[in-house]
């Protein structure tokens, strides 16, 4: 895996028709600042109920986008990641219409999860009390098969999106169908969306077990001998994703993109730094994705204490709704249909009230902290909220999915905060220092100081957290210190 920094992006959302023009873009406009593309789901169709999280053909790309030779030569480009949905599959698949037409005696029947497959003698209130879910109400649907009778299927985040029994002999296949393909076409490394929600078992939360370990374990392991690297998505306790991070090769560092607000809105680095004492260093850093900003990956957990004080972390939520003017308040929670009620959702540049020096100074924080850095289409290009989008579908995850016509994306990279966030990443890029040693440095709580030696090559962030402002010196060949203001 090349350290050097990540684009996530949709295909059809940042100026681009197909993956011919993505791949011209990354060779043109984008040159030097992606050294691997994160590509949000390209299945068909991509344009689903869940923008492609909700596959009816997991094998195949959508036609309008283009098709598996194209995907190679976009990783001569660039090396691409690709999300392997592990937890659910369309309703409007051929699978899951053949079980609706032939039931138990479908070839596909094994393949879904069924309410009672976890409760064969019915679940009491406690126990569907338990279940873990990213949205109000109980996750099972109620279908009709074709010769008349019900069933309740377990529908984790939509009605549209049938979960998939992992552990059924078909399931497994399933996955691994996709994993050869994925292998065959060069794709060298896979995010695992949903990968939490996988493994249900009676009596418990069924999100994050002790057995969805050792399903991720399991799948993390049929990937490796494929030769693709596992990135593991869950927005968790922060001490769950220190132990996923010892079993697979990357995890997301979810906490980094509040940690980056608290630091800023309180002029206060001090939970940051406690955080970077102990945080994953097999990491992929981010401040945006295509979902929202995570609020359970700082907070506590039952008796278990969270990054951030409950009393802090809300007002770093209203906070972002002041910056915003409460558009990200019309875009997050009960207010819109959002799957994940423990998320806000906006752009992180309008988190930080378009403020220009508060947006570099978070950028360079997340370049400076140990991990890979990852950076959304929306966040290169410093987008605004699209209050249009959200009134158009009322989908909350909406207002930080903007569709980027070309000419709105020459527009964008033209503007001043964007070129210094390209000089940023251009030199997070290049800079030797970046493979060597991580240095916290002990400084009073608004006064941050980090940086990264290698052999000669020392480069460091300062911020003084009281104005906002920040350099970075690094040293040249001959030992001269240069400092840069951005």
């Amino acid at each position: 895996m090349f350290n050097k920094i990540q684009l996530i992006t949709y295909l059809e959302r940042l100026g681009c028709k197909n993956m011919t023009e993505l791949t011209a873009l990354v060779g043109n406009e984008l040159k030097g600042l992606v050294a691997g593309i994160h590509l949000l789901p390209f299945y068909y169709p991509f344009d689903g109920e869940d923008a492609g999280f909700d596959p009816i053909d997991h094998l195949s790309v959508d036609p309008r986008l283009g098709e598996w030779l194209d995907m190679i030569e976009l990783g001569r480009e660039v090396q691409i990641m690709a999300d392997l949905i592990v937890n659910h599959i369309s309703s409007k698949s051929k699978q899951f219409k053949d079980y609706l037409k032939h039931g138990e005696k479908s070839k596909y029947a094994n393949l879904f999860l069924s309410f009672d497959k976890v409760f064969p003698k019915g679940a009491t209130k406690e126990e569907l009390s338990k279940i873990y879910r990213p949205r109000p109400g109980i996750p099972f649907t109620t279908f009709k098969f074709e010769d008349g009778s019900n069933k309740s299927i377990w529908t984790t985040f939509t009605s549209n999106q049938i979960d998939i029994d992992v552990n059924s002999y078909e399931g497994r296949n399933y996955l691994e169908d996709i994993l050869n393909r994925f292998q065959r076409v060069g794709i060298k490394m896979i995010r695992l969306d949903a990968a939490g929600y996988a493994i249900k078992k009676k009596g418990t939360s069924c999100f994050m077990i002790p057995e969805t370990f050792e399903f991720i374990n399991d799948l993390t392991e049929k990937a490796r001998q494929r030769g693709i690297i596992v990135l593991v998505e869950v927005h968790s306790h922060y001490k769950t994703q220190i132990e996923i991070a010892k079993r697979v090769d990357y995890v997301y560092d979810f906490a980094l993109p509040v940690l980056v607000l608290d630091t800023i809105f309180n002029q206060d680095g001090s939970n940051l730094r406690k955080w970077l004492k102990i945080s994953p260093r097999n990491a992929f850093t981010v401040l945006d994705t295509h979902d929202g900003i995570g609020i359970v990956d700082v907070a506590k957990e039952g008796n278990k204490a969270g990054l951030i004080e409950s009393s802090r972390l809300d007002n770093i939520v209203e906070q972002i709704h002041i910056n915003t003017k409460h558009q990200s308040k019309k875009a997050t929670g009960i207010a819109a249909s959002n799957l994940d009620l423990y998320q806000v959702n906006c752009t992180y540049y309008d988190a930080l009230g378009r403020n220009d020096m508060y947006y570099l100074l978070a950028r360079a924080i997340q370049f400076f902290v140990p991990g890979i850095p990852q950076v959304y289409y929306v966040g290169l290009l410093a987008g605004e909220n699209d209050m249009e989008l959200l009134a158009k579908t009322n989908i909350g995850r909406d207002i930080n999915r903007h569709y980027y016509t070309k000419e709105e994306l020459n527009v964008a990279l033209q503007k001043p905060v964007v070129k210094r966030l390209k000089e940023l990443i251009l030199f997070r890029n290049t800079y030797p220092a970046f493979n060597g040693e991580f240095v916290l440095h002990s400084t009073e709580p608004h006064i941050l100081k980090i940086s990264w030696e290698n052999h000669k090559y020392v480069a460091t962030l300062f911020s003084d957290l009281k104005t906002g402002q920040f350099e970075i010196s690094y040293s040249d060949l001959s030992g001269k210190i240069i400092k840069k203001s951005f």
